[in-house]
Formats: structure tokens, sequence, C-alpha cells
């Protein structure tokens, strides 16, 4: 099962075609025929949530905003009950019909799924907690405008966590990894055939409008690459 799994996840990255004229519908013809094997072959690739989530504090609002399937919040253990409410926030329909079960399987009485586009938010100011974006940032083609509604929905001394792809720039500053040409050229070609768009500005862009509390860059491996690794980055900053 596992194998066939990880066939169909190389499938949908690599052969199948990305159609739609919304962004809503290229995230559900990409991730329509996966949503229910997503958590299963994506566990070997998308590293650093658990360790985001063990960072990050509880109690009062979360919003997770490109929630997927809902694993984030399992993330959190027993811990998720802190929090006084949590919106599971995805444009992708497929993905969260997966977290709509799995918030009724969990039992959970203070998380609820919403449909939503998180550039244009239907919640108030200053009015969550945390903000969380896990592997979703570079999926969002104006990334610019997310991370503005992140900021904001916050209260001041609010957290935003973050864990994504990423390249340096060719030129970073001083305290940051500086990645080879082969990295910073490969990984935007290959993401790019999914629509994920791994950025030199996100952690720039994420020290400069948010007080830093923790920054890691680091590699991981993907499944069918094993002599390469790909950049990815976690950031936890506070709304200044």
């Amino acid at each position: 099962m596992a194998a066939l799994s990880q066939l169909k996840l190389l499938y949908h990255c690599v052969l199948s075609p990305i159609r739609g004229e919304t962004h809503q519908e290229r995230l559900d013809s990409f991730y329509g025929g996966q949503a229910e094997h997503y958590d299963a072959t994506r566990n070997k690739m998308l590293h650093g949530r658990e360790d985001l989530f063990a960072s990050l504090p509880t109690g009062g609002d979360w919003l997770d905003l490109g929630c997927g399937t809902g694993r984030n919040a399992t993330l959190f253990g027993e811990r998720i009950a802190e929090f006084n409410s949590v919106q599971l926030v995805d444009l992708s329909e497929s993905l969260l019909g997966v977290a709509k079960r799995r918030i009724d399987e969990q039992g959970w009485q203070n998380v609820r799924p919403v449909h939503a586009d998180v550039t244009k938010l239907d919640a108030a100011d200053n009015s969550a907690d945390l903000v969380t974006f896990a592997y979703s940032l570079t999926m969002i083609p104006d990334w610019f405008a997310a991370l503005a509604e992140a900021t904001r929905v916050l209260r001041p001394g609010g957290t935003l966590g973050v864990v994504d792809f990423y390249v340096s720039r060719k030129h970073p500053a001083d305290d940051r990894h500086k990645h080879s040409w082969f990295t910073r050229s490969f990984w935007p070609v290959w993401f790019a055939n999914d629509n994920v768009h791994p950025s030199p500005d996100h952690l720039p862009y994420l020290a400069n409008h948010f007080e830093p509390v923790e920054v890691h860059e680091q590699m991981g491996k993907l499944p069918w690459i094993p002599l390469i690794r790909t950049p990815y980055y976690r950031f936890v900053g506070r709304k200044k």
C-alpha cells in the first residue's frame, strides 16, 4: 500500500497535468486524486513540521492557513485542547474534506474547517494569537497578501510560525545560509511543475516584518532523488 501511494504521488507530482483557470481549480486538479493518500506520501518530504509545532505556544485562538488535511492540528497532541478556537483554513475542497473527517474522528470541539482564500480572510483585526503556514506559503501565488492578512489578524505580540521550502538569495545576509548556484537554480524549476515556488525572499521578508524568535535553515531528503537535498526553513516570529 505504501508503494502504491508513492507511485500515485510520483504520478501526480511529475506526470499528471494541472488544469484550471483559478487557483482553487488548479489546487483541486492537483490534489483531487491524491488527497486520501496525502499524509502517507508527504511524511518523507515535508520536513520540520513536527519541530515547528513542538516549539509553538498554545492557548487563545489559532489559524492554520493552507491547512491541507488538518494533520498539523494532530502535531499539538493533547495540547490542542488548550486553544479557545482553531480554524483550519484551505482553498482546496479535496484536502479540506479530509480535514473535516479528521476533526470528526478526533472529536475536537474547538476546531472547525474553513473553506477560504487565505489572502482574503473573514476574520477580525487582532483576533488571533497564533497563525501558521506549513508548506503552504510556496503554493500561494500572492504570498505577500497572505502574510499581510496574517499580520492583520494577529494580535500584537502574537506568534507566526512558518515551515517551507526555499532557496537563498545569491548574496544572503551574513547570518543566513548561502546556497550553491545549482540549488538556487534546480529547485525552483523542479517544484514549479507542481505550482510550488521556493522563494529567496521568504526569510528576508519574515525577518523584516516580524520579530524573529527562532530561525532554522536545513536540508531534507526527497523520496525519489537520493543524492541531493532540498532546502527548507523554520521561522517563528512575533508581531511587532
